[in-house]
């Protein structure tokens, strides 16, 4: 098992005062932003580093290999009940709608009110440095989807995320929000969503062009699955779900492709990805339809290429043992 992060709910009040640029500003630019697309990713160690930032520590879970983890003794069930015959879908590409957008601003971007609902009580406070030209996941206020709206700032390496967004006045509204310091390893409090069902980061979990355009993912890369049990697994710390079945996966669990599973056939970015499945799998944080992959959208994606990960069925997973499924909430 691995060591899991502290509880922590001080991470929303490191706020920092800032104020600068959105690479990008208006809309159309905002997109080039939101690819990620402004820099080359550098690799250190094992520590994912972007935008001058660690993509958390290199101890942290989501950054830690489970080719060798222990197989889940109801690993079976968990993949039957996500889809034996379903196949693996990247919800990425070129086109803007598919995918979860990100921002990146600066160390001075200027911090703006953010009015919460239904899960005030498990949001971290505002004000945030959202600009005003933030992607929106699935378009906007028009849109399709989460709504999901992520901002990565420089220099402090704090990340704020936000479900259900939208403008507000000179700020924005939004059913949750969670603060993410990326230099540390702590956890959402016990109990708690963010902006996603499981507690966890967004951001992180994405696929993103440049590592995979560098030749290699090093992290856990988010999916979801139709239906969760009343239960999760650090790092996770919240459960979306009734049910007590308990052959149905937990939020936080991590799913690995087959060693078996031969890739000689595949190749390009389709090959990056299924590389990274079989070191740092998958890790449920949603639910929704089975076996969809979340990255984050660029014009640079090969959208021929990444088709060829639709080959690869569920019965190709296995679940591994990464800690005890816990139920507080």
């Amino acid at each position: 098992m691995w060591t899991v992060r502290r509880p922590s709910r001080a991470l929303a009040l490191l706020g920092i005062s800032v104020a600068v640029l959105l690479a990008g500003a208006a809309l159309a630019p905002a997109l080039a932003i939101s690819s990620g697309a402004t820099r080359a990713r550098v690799r250190r160690a094992s520590t994912p580093l972007e935008y001058g930032c660690p993509i958390l520590p290199a101890e942290d879970p989501l950054n830690q290999e489970i080719a060798d983890a222990p197989v889940s003794p109801n690993s079976a069930n968990y993949i039957a009940s996500i889809g034996l015959t379903a196949h693996l879908h990247p919800d990425f590409g070129t086109n803007p709608g598919y995918g979860i957008p990100f921002a990146v601003v600066g160390p001075e971007q200027p911090e703006v009110p953010i009015k919460f609902g239904a899960y005030r009580a498990e949001s971290d406070p505002g004000p945030y440095p959202v600009p005003p030209g933030a992607p929106i996941e699935g378009g906007g206020k028009k849109g399709h989807g989460d709504k999901h709206v992520l901002v990565l700032q420089e220099g402090s390496c704090m990340l704020y995320e936000l479900y259900l967004a939208r403008r507000k006045g000179a700020g924005w509204t939004a059913a949750s929000g969670a603060v993410f310091n990326l230099r540390s390893d702590a956890l959402r409090p016990e109990g708690w969503t963010s902006a996603d069902a499981a507690g966890l980061p967004i951001f992180p979990l994405l696929v993103r062009y440049p590592e995979v355009n560098a030749g290699q993912i090093d992290h856990a890369l988010r999916v979801t699955v139709p239906q969760t049990q009343r239960g999760y697994i650090h790092p996770a710390t919240h459960f979306a779900s009734s049910s007590s079945n308990p052959n149905l996966p937990p939020m936080g669990l991590r799913l690995r492709l087959k060693a078996s599973y031969s890739l000689a056939s595949f190749h390009g970015e389709s090959l990056v990805v299924l590389e990274a499945l079989k070191r740092y799998g998958l890790i449920v944080a949603d639910n929704g339809s089975p076996w969809f992959i979340t990255g984050a959208p660029d014009p640079r994606w090969n959208d021929e290429d990444l088709e060829q990960i639709k080959q690869v069925p569920g019965s190709e997973f296995e679940a591994v043992e990464s800690g005890p499924i816990l139920h507080v909430g």
